[in-house]
């Protein structure tokens, strides 16, 4: 899962809110950073205070350090913690807020780049590339070349290759959001609430646009009878063979029959898309739910089904938490008042969280798989609110010492995203091992933690608390080395 780019430009493109200390501010980024803003009274027609050199959002390094964190908790702990894994199909858990929480990071930070533009064509071209490497990055981290601990292999068949992925569901998001940064705002001086909306509302309708297009194909596009090729059956009490999924149906949310799964076996097709969905792990698919585990007796034909968590149409609505966090960052830009802009992102960050839980109500589940219209208001408000709360700490109150090794883990979070979280570190460390694979440091280190704590599960989380531990002081090593990991 996680944003991978810095969005930064040109310095002149920068305002007086966007103040470097060091080179963290350029560097590329999971969550992009930022600088942090001038304080005065009133909105963006006011002249800005002078700046200052040490001048840096702090508070958007810590959300997105505590971001990457989360993300190696749930992957590295949630096998032995089922309830913060991802939830099987509907419901969220803790694991289902990363995703949401990188998007939402990515368009902050756009919001802020993008504030003054000296030439859009440029701009825009700095963007397509970007999202081009960011693209390929994911390609080669989440494609299948890797193979991930415990597999002291690699490559992949490119007749298999998965398309799709956090890395690509981010660039996605940051090339759409940062598009109508460039090209869908008016050039209004925003001294007043009427201003603000006169400024941003084609953006706005941008986004209600792709919204809809979501909702009426989620809704309304008939999916027909499928097959799939199986090739794992005959070791599951399958014959090998072809599955047949039957549905018929309009406006299924279920796993077999929603017309996310149809867009993408249609466009991409199966064979690259991931391969160990969730809803292997619901009830109808494991008699271990909601952790992975033998299929039941009766299990219906499409639990060995390829489905892709990141595919095309869940993107489009994916897409909508970058443009929730652009307002956010609007809001930094033209209100130079720190406990107004609490107060704004408070004020936006709460009826989300309420429309989630009404849209629940209401028959719209939460769903991270398919991103659901609920799913994403819920998260979107959770990360306003995760990052109205972290500015109120380190940005106002100044209280950075106790966040600060998230802060560095902010600063470098690409490299620990691709070493720590998609485990090319832990995999290389695994391939020095004494006399069998199974006795090398990383697995040799957990089994003793496990060992000492006298339980399998506390262990594991001991080893993943330490690893997260390890890698914020690799991360505060980069930092004061001015080391920093650019796409």
């Amino acid at each position: 899962m996680s944003s991978l780019i810095d969005v930064a430009e040109e310095e002149e493109q920068r305002t007086p809110l966007l103040h470097n200390h060091n080179a963290a501010a350029s560097t590329d980024d999971i969550v992009p950073s930022s600088s942090s803003s001038s304080p005065s009274n009133g909105p963006d027609s006011s002249p800005p205070a002078a700046p200052t050199p040490s001048q840096r959002l702090h508070s958007l390094d810590v959300f997105r350090g505590l971001t990457v964190a989360l993300m190696i908790l749930v992957d590295d702990a949630g096998g032995a913690f089922p309830s913060i894994n991802h939830s099987p199909w509907f419901g969220v858990t803790l694991a289902d807020f990363v995703m949401p929480f990188f998007l939402f990071g990515v368009g902050v930070s756009i919001a802020l780049v993008f504030k003054r533009i000296s030439n859009k064509s440029i701009a825009t071209k700095k963007v397509v590339l970007r999202t081009i490497k960011l693209f390929i990055l994911g390609l080669v981290l989440q494609g299948g070349y890797f193979h991930g601990r415990n597999d002291l292999t690699y490559g992949v068949d490119v007749d298999k290759i998965r398309w799709l992925g956090v890395l690509q569901r981010i660039s996605i998001g940051y090339l759409l959001a940062s598009m109508a940064e460039i090209w869908l705002v008016n050039n209004d001086i925003v001294d007043s609430a009427t201003a603000f909306v006169k400024k941003y509302y084609i953006q706005w309708m941008f986004a209600i646009l792709l919204c809809s297009v979501y909702m009426c194909l989620l809704y309304g596009l008939y999916v027909p009878n499928w097959d799939y090729e199986d090739l794992s059956m005959n070791f599951t009490g399958y014959a090998s063979g072809t599955q047949i999924v039957h549905c018929e149906v309009r406006g299924s949310l279920e796993p077999p029959c929603n017309v996310v799964g149809l867009i993408d076996r249609v466009i991409l097709g199966e064979h690259h898309l991931y391969q160990h969905p969730v809803y292997r792990r619901t009830k109808e698919c494991s008699i271990n739910s909601p952790d992975y585990g033998p299929l039941p007796q009766n299990a219906p034909g499409w639990c060995l089904a390829p489905f892709d968590p990141e595919g095309i149409l869940s993107s489009l609505m994916a897409a909508i938490t970058c443009f929730v966090g652009l307002q956010f960052g609007h809001i930094l830009v033209h209100f130079k008042d720190q406990m107004q802009r609490v107060l704004l992102w408070s004020m936006l960050s709460f009826p989300l969280l309420i429309a989630g839980y009404v849209l629940e109500l209401l028959g719209v589940p939460f769903c991270k798989p398919l991103y659901t219209l609920s799913y994403m208001c819920i998260t979107a408000g959770a990360s306003g609110l995760f990052l109205t709360v972290i500015f109120y700490i380190v940005d106002i109150k100044h209280f950075r010492k106790p966040t600060m090794l998230l802060e560095w883990m902010g600063m470098n979070a690409l490299i620990v995203y691709a070493l720590a979280a998609c485990d090319l570190f832990p995999a290389a460390v695994q391939g020095f091992y004494w006399h069998s694979p199974e006795n090398n440091l990383v697995d040799g280190t957990e089994s003793l933690l496990q060992a000492m704590i006298h339980s399998e599960k506390w262990g594991t989380l001991v080893f993943v608390m330490l690893e997260i531990l390890f890698w914020s002081i690799v991360a505060g090593f980069l930092h004061m080395k001015g080391i920093y990991l650019k796409l």
